[in-house]
């Protein structure tokens, strides 16, 4: 089995290779992971390293931490070497913000779990923090590293360090320099270096820093953002904004070979330590395994990252997948249970050019409605102030391709940027209906109408109703539970709607600031409208008496109901961080209170229903039963609160085998009948005296399970494994003879086995105990088609298991 290792914020991800699964969350630092390295001593063991000062040595097999080794200082990166005993390279930060330097940590070696690391050893100064910007060489005889214009390499023997220089002047010919990458050939005094002008350049004789020498390869157009040579350093890897991995075979120009339209600039590259396999990471968090024929062979996805999140967090009714901007023009659909992207529905369907002086289409607003049923779009384009391109599209989901087809397409909806858009999602509502806010001044109500031909079955949307309230810019708006009423905000103002007549009922205005967000209550609070000021003021008013219920100074960034209960979680933004609040409309008594849930701005919020709800009894984590709340940071960060560790959520087929340590661990040993052994001796005696011995229950057996999940190329032939499989599902209720019992042997009272284990289907019998040595073991007598069946696995040849 093969791992890809990934740092994600304070945990290291482990992946299996052939099947794409997270098999692991190393879980322990308490800040970011900056860096993580195979332990050159032990392949089945990983060092990492944090800005938490410590550096960690796991056993990534089984998930357990070994030792930490407490260094005293911030760690900002992690290199090893075979010939460096017991030590490892860290880059940290001294004194200025902007001085790195590399040095050797010495680990000592202590049965402890934590030890301290105070040892160091200065190897270079003056150099990048980044990991790409250094890398060691001909096996460990040297290190190079690069920062600006400079490469600097340092040869361990001679304890000499060499330095050259590029020219760094503004005319055009040198303006783009700068060294951005580094990697050195695992067997020779070779040196690769990327640049910001897409050159790769070979260094060559650089212990003399006068008859030194390069070569250039130029394929890359942008910055050449990571370079990776192979194990046996036959060829060199790079990578950059193209989102092309290009392979320089013996560092030549003219044997190049490409794999292209890898969908996002790739970011880092790495080799497997066997050679045979290439791993990029890319820029909207995707990883690529790929063969070393160039052929990629998975895709492990992860939360797209965009430039901007404009659609907020939504939650899609039918697939509960979580819906948010993913490629450019793209709504990524994300499970969030198994922690997956599911698909990409294309919104713009246009090709998309990676210019950055390209004014591009944004997907602005999206909304479902009717139960999953409708998706509403609003995408946007604006090269000058008075050129803006608006367009609404509504999709309707198709049961027969189950996706989303385009439904009606609006261009110019509004004469200005659409604020916001809702549905009215109301059980009893009869006909679809969606209002859009704009910054013109209106707000529409579009109705699903029949726009048919003489056939009647075509439907579409068109506008039904516009409504203005003195030519405020409008900017929120919102359906009550039973969607009765509509809320919409106009500046500072709140105006209620009759959804039927749409006639104004009235109007809420504090002059506490423009609206920034507005909601309504649910179920017994469906009486509340709450809306929140830029100003920082949150307000409730009481839509029966028509007056201020109560307001509270919360500078809230996001609001959040929960649909399956009467609570909000508000988000509010301070100069520590940012804080939670959970409450309930119809008292100001927050109901759960979290101080600094992340130390960068949240923009987005969500709960999420849960299939099965929890039963948390303590007050604080009430508000979890029925939802799960998610946000997103600034740094497009998506954060939970959960009472399990990441590692505890895994369920991957490693996971799912919770059979006890007296338990044989492999479904051929369940299949081929052995029996559970005896623990302890009084166990046993009690069972003997008062009941027969029951086997667990067939939906309870970890073999089924861990058989239906175990890779077909190591199992062996179906038919071999059909029948004795589908008996161990079956329930027995044959009984044994008097004939096949022993005259020494009495059975207890005659009981009908309700579970068994797989192997086999019967009643177990027991020895009289007068007559029993309670230190040999129980025999068991076995009908004529068990032995039949036995007979049948002594003549099969297990020579292939060896193998395994």
């Amino acid at each position: 089995m093969v791992y890809v290792f990934c740092v994600s914020g304070d945990f290291i991800k482990v992946y299996s290779t052939a099947t794409e699964e997270c098999v692991h969350i190393l879980q322990g630092h308490r800040n970011l992971v900056t860096g993580i390295q195979l332990n050159p001593k032990n392949h089945l063991q990983l060092y990492s390293c944090s800005f938490d000062s410590t550096i960690k040595l796991w056993d990534y097999t089984d998930g357990i931490l070994i030792k930490t080794f407490i260094v005293g200082c911030k760690l900002h990166a992690l290199f090893t070497l075979d010939c460096a005993e017991d030590s490892v390279f860290v880059i940290i930060n001294k004194e200025k913000p902007d001085v790195f330097q590399l040095v050797s940590v010495k680990l000592p070696k202590s049965s402890s779990q934590e030890i301290e690391a105070k040892e160091l050893s200065f190897v270079l100064d003056y150099i990048n923090q980044s990991p790409k910007c250094i890398a060691f060489g001909n096996e460990g005889e040297y290190v190079a590293a690069v920062r600006d214009f400079y490469l600097s390499v340092y040869f361990f023997k001679k304890k000499t360090t060499s330095r050259f220089t590029l020219s760094s002047s503004r005319n055009k010919k040198h303006a783009k320099n700068n060294f951005t990458c580094v990697a050195c050939h695992p067997k020779e005094d070779c040196i690769a270096t990327g640049h910001r002008d897409g050159k790769i350049r070979l260094w060559r004789n650089f212990d003399d820093e006068k008859k030194y020498t390069y070569t250039c390869l130029h394929w890359h157009h942008d910055l050449v953002m990571d370079l990776a040579f192979s194990v046996t350093g036959s060829s060199l890897l790079s990578g950059g904004r193209e989102s092309v991995l290009v392979e320089w075979r013996e560092a030549a120009e003219k044997n190049k070979e490409f794999l292209p339209r890898l969908g996002a600039t790739i970011e880092h590259i790495s080799v497997s330590p066997a050679g045979d396999l290439f791993c990029t990471s890319h820029s909207d968090n995707k990883m690529i395994i790929i063969h070393r024929n160039l052929e990629a062979s998975a895709v492990i996805q992860g939360l797209v990252k965009d430039r901007n999140i404009f659609t907020g967090l939504m939650i899609d009714p039918r697939t509960k997948a979580l819906v948010l901007n993913g490629k450019p023009g793209h709504l990524q659909f994300y499970s969030l249970q198994s922690d997956k992207q599911l698909y990409n529905l294309d919104i713009i369907q246009q090709e998309y050019i990676n210019d950055y002086g390209l004014i591009q289409i944004e997907l602005t607003k999206a909304a479902f409605g009717c139960y999953g049923n409708w998706l509403a779009t609003v995408e946007q384009r604006q090269e000058k102030e008075t050129e803006l391109e608006l367009q609404m599209k509504l999709w309707t989901y198709n049961k027969k391709t189950q996706g989303f087809v385009l439904n009606t397409k609006v261009n110019m909806p509004h004469e200005d940027h659409i604020t916001a858009l809702c549905f009215c999602n109301a059980e009893k509502s009869e006909n679809p209906t969606l209002v859009t806010t704009s910054k013109d001044g209106h707000f529409k109500v579009w109705i699903l109408t029949d726009d048919s031909d003489i056939y009647k079955k075509a439907v579409g949307w068109t506008c039904d109703f516009v409504g203005s309230y003195h030519k405020y810019q409008a900017t929120n708006c919102c359906f009550s539970e039973d969607g009765s009423l509509l809320a919409v905000s106009f500046e500072e103002i709140v105006t209620i709607w009759d959804s039927e007549t749409w006639e104004l009922k009235c109007t809420f205005c504090q002059r506490a600031g423009k609206i920034r967000h507005l909601c309504f209550g649910r179920l017994t609070c469906s009486k509340y409208l709450l809306g929140a000021t830029e100003n920082g003021i949150l307000c409730c008013w009481n839509l029966l008496s028509c007056a201020l219920e109560w307001s509270a100074k919360l500078n809230v960034r996001v609001m959040e109901p929960d649909p399956n209960s009467e609570n909000i979680a508000a988000v509010s933004q301070s100069s520590m961080g940012s804080d939670l609040f959970v409450f309930r409309p119809s008292e100001p008594r927050p109901l759960y209170i979290q101080k600094n849930i992340s130390r960068e701005e949240v923009q987005w919020g969500v709960f999420v229903p849960r299939d099965v709800p929890e039963s948390f009894t303590s007050e604080a984590y009430q508000w979890l039963n029925r939802s799960q709340f998610y946000f997103l940071t600034k740094s497009q960060s998506l954060l939970t609160f959960s009472t399990q560790s990441p590692e505890e959520k895994l369920t991957p087929t490693s996971k799912q085998l919770l059979a006890e340590e007296t338990l044989p661990t492999t479904p051929f040993y369940f299949i081929l009948g052995k029996h559970r052994q005896q623990q302890q001796d009084d166990k046993l005696n009690e069972a003997l005296e008062n009941e027969l011995i029951q086997l667990p229950l067939t939906e309870n057996i970890p073999a089924i399970s861990e058989l239906l999940h175990t890779p077909a190329h190591v199992l062996p032939s179906a038919s071999f494994l059909c029948s004795m499989f589908v008996n161990s599902l079956l329930l027995s209720k044959e009984t044994k003879s008097a004939e096949e019992i022993p005259d020494d042997v009495s059975m207890e009272e005659e009981k009908e086995s309700v579970d068994s284990d797989e192997e086999n289907n019967f009643t177990e019998e027991v020895q009289d105990t007068n007559n029993t040595d309670l230190g040999k073991d129980i025999i068991h007598q076995l009908s004529k088609s068990e032995e039949k069946e036995l007979r049948k696995f002594r003549k099969v040849d297990y020579s292939w298991m060896t193998a395994l």
